[in-house]
């Protein structure tokens, strides 16, 4: 398929940093730039779970695994790639995890995301920052109104809460070093934050996820053990946040420096789904898939309700979903069906997919 034009073709030729690459979002995000003609970069610890997505694209760019929380490691690597803009997923992502190594989660998400910052602050040629966090970094309060970009941040567990502090931080760091009314006087970075939803889509295999458990249990042919099944969640194919990313990404290096800020990235109200239907429905496009629901009293809080506003990407980016929840479940369920059966991924043929959508849908970020 020949490929549209796409975030203006701001990105061709860009050095583009990914960290976090090896993971499940930063590798698709990778291949994205690489399909934009971005010469990317990544760094990342190695990949932590088997099989990787990461590793199974094989993609042509330069690695780098070194550790966030080391400095003196993250201002050579900034140093050596000399990035113009620079996407910053690298992060401990998990909730239950986060009860058992709090510490690590803290120092990961939010110190991590400071070594960052003070590395690019050294370096000349970055234009632009785009650090995500998630749609965790709100104190939530479990009500059915949607988190808007100017409601406080918070976090009952140890993970929600280092989002929330990444958060802060980001916007400490913007205000302090990065102003955007001081952008070309005093620096030449923008700043901005970036908060999705439950993100699905194949190839992720991270421990106590809802969809990498389903995919791992159907293909030992046992069935999935479903601890929370009226958890309701704003479901999202991967390529949608990323697609939000990508555009905030082009606004600040095209020097829009009104859009220095943060943004939510999710579906339409209508798509929010709990953790049963979302189980349901991915049985009908995956017929070996077996489940239980037993809810654990034991286990860690996690939070039951959550969604997100986000008429402000809407509006300023004319950003919008290409895909909505129940296209996305089945893409991700026949990704891995595909996978585990055929050893096949689609990810190839799930972009093109998904960019051929977005241009029928006349979104503004694709073009002729």
């Amino acid at each position: 398929m020949a490929m549209p034009v796409m975030f203006a073709d701001i990105y061709s030729g860009k050095r583009v940093l990914v960290t976090g690459h090896t993971g499940f979002k930063g590798s698709w995000l990778a291949y994205w730039l690489t399909r934009l003609g971005a010469q990317v970069f990544g760094l990342a610890l190695p990949p932590d779970t088997r099989p990787s997505h990461f590793q199974l694209l094989d993609l042509p760019i330069q690695s780098i695994i070194t550790d966030i929380r080391d400095p003196q490691a993250l201002d050579k690597a900034i140093q050596d790639v000399q990035p113009d803009i620079v996407f910053h997923l690298a992060a401990q992502p998990l909730v239950r995890r986060s009860y058992r190594e709090p510490v690590e989660t803290f120092a990961t998400n939010v110190m991590g995301t400071i070594h960052l910052f003070d590395a690019c602050r050294k370096v000349d040629t970055v234009q632009a920052i785009v650090t995500i966090t998630s749609d965790k970094c709100y104190e939530n309060k479990e009500w059915v109104w949607g988190y808007r970009e100017t409601d406080p941040m918070g976090g009952f567990d140890p993970y929600s809460a280092s989002k929330g502090c990444a958060e802060l931080a980001t916007a400490s760091w913007r205000r302090s070093f990065f102003h955007p009314t001081q952008y070309n006087r005093t620096h030449h970075t923008l700043v901005a934050t970036a908060r999705a939803g439950n993100v699905i889509g194949g190839g992720d295999w991270g421990e106590d996820r809802l969809i990498p458990d389903i995919a791992r249990a159907t293909a030992d042919n046992q069935p999935v053990i479903i601890r929370n099944p009226a958890a309701t969640r704003p479901w999202q194919h991967v390529l949608d946040p990323l697609s939000g990313y990508l555009l905030l990404g082009q606004k600040l290096l095209q020097g829009k420096k009104d859009h220095a800020d943060a943004y939510n990235f999710g579906p339409a109200r209508e798509n929010t789904m709990t953790v049963g239907q979302v189980v349901k429905q991915f049985k009908t496009h995956w017929d070996a898939m077996a489940y239980e629901f037993k809810p654990d009293k034991e286990q860690p809080h996690e939070a039951g309700l959550l969604r997100l506003d986000c008429a402000k990407a809407n509006t300023l980016l004319d950003w919008h979903p290409v895909w909505d929840s129940s296209l996305a479940l089945e893409k991700t369920s026949v990704w891995y069906k595909h996978y585990y059966s055929e050893n096949n991924i689609l990810t190839h043929q799930d972009f093109e997919e998904y960019i051929q959508t977005a241009h029928e849908k006349r979104m503004c970020w694709v073009t002729d």
